[in-house]
């Protein structure tokens, strides 16, 4: 099962999930996304993200590596393929922290995903969450407050809303939803048939 956790910039999309799997009994694989923006301090390579030059990450794009990819404030972000198809294949769930606009190509391409759109508790929270990185400029963080309205829109794409009030809270309603998604009929049926001696 391919899980997406989506939203604003700002809104907590990394910390909720560096949440999330310091749960050792988390039972998905973390996809790893592709960046050509510059390293935040404390990230590192292949860990947080692939960090990569715009030539490598447009090789990528023309060579069909991406699950999809985005522009965002001047810098790509995007899903390796090769590493998420591997996973699937092997029967583990893949745990993908992504853009919006990614998360819309994803969608297309992988419908029977669950799409999870994290959500600032309010504009102002956002606000101070973006100041508090300290990492960008006044005018950066305007540019992302006028981008978080238009993607806030876009919650509409999306299974599941989520609000980042509290960070073991927005981990715990995530948990909630991809075990109760693992029970959903259509997720299951397949098994029940080969069971009961029922033929596809």
């Amino acid at each position: 099962m391919l899980i997406v956790l989506s939203g604003p910039s700002g809104v907590g999309k990394g910390t909720v999930r560096k949440a999330m799997f310091a749960n050792e009994e988390r039972d998905f694989v973390y996809s790893i996304s592709m960046t050509t923006r510059k390293p935040r301090p404390g990230e590192v390579d292949g860990v947080d993200y692939y960090f990569r030059t715009r030539d490598e990450f447009e090789h990528e794009i023309k060579t069909g590596g991406m699950l999809e990819y985005a522009q965002y404030v001047d810098n790509y972000y995007g899903t390796p393929l090769k590493y998420v198809n591997q996973t699937l294949d092997s029967g583990k769930d893949v745990f993908l922290e992504i853009e919006v606009n990614g998360a819309m190509q994803v969608r297309e391409k992988c419908p029977n995903g669950v799409f999870i759109f994290l959500t600032p508790p309010d504009l102002g929270a956002l606000r101070q969450r973006l100041e508090g990185r300290g990492s960008e400029a006044s005018s950066v963080i305007d540019k992302r407050l006028v981008q978080a309205r238009e993607e806030i829109k876009m919650m509409q794409n999306y299974d599941y809303a989520v609000v980042n009030d509290k960070v073991p809270l927005a981990v715990e309603r995530i948990q909630n939803i991809i075990e109760s998604e693992h029970l959903r009929v259509q997720r299951v049926m397949s098994q029940y048939e080969k069971m009961i001696g029922v033929q596809a």
